[in-house]
């Protein structure tokens, strides 16, 4: 089934994002800082969200791999 169709693998895939453009932010900050206009500025938002939510991102990390075991 596709990520799309599941809901708690759509969710998982939106932290596993969030998660991702967090760490390259944190890595190469002037990459993502340049492209805040435009289609790219999907990946500087999601850094942004996952940089002020880190507490409850991590906590939903956790969470869904909880979950997904069961």
């Amino acid at each position: 089934m596709s990520a799309l169709f599941n809901f708690q693998s759509l969710l998982l895939v939106i932290l596993l994002f969030i998660c991702t453009c967090s760490y390259t932010h944190g890595v190469f900050p002037a990459i993502m800082d340049k492209h805040k206009d435009g289609f790219t500025s999907v990946f500087w938002r999601a850094a942004r969200i996952g940089e002020r939510l880190s507490p409850y991102i991590s906590v939903c990390c956790v969470v869904m791999a909880v979950g997904i075991n069961q």
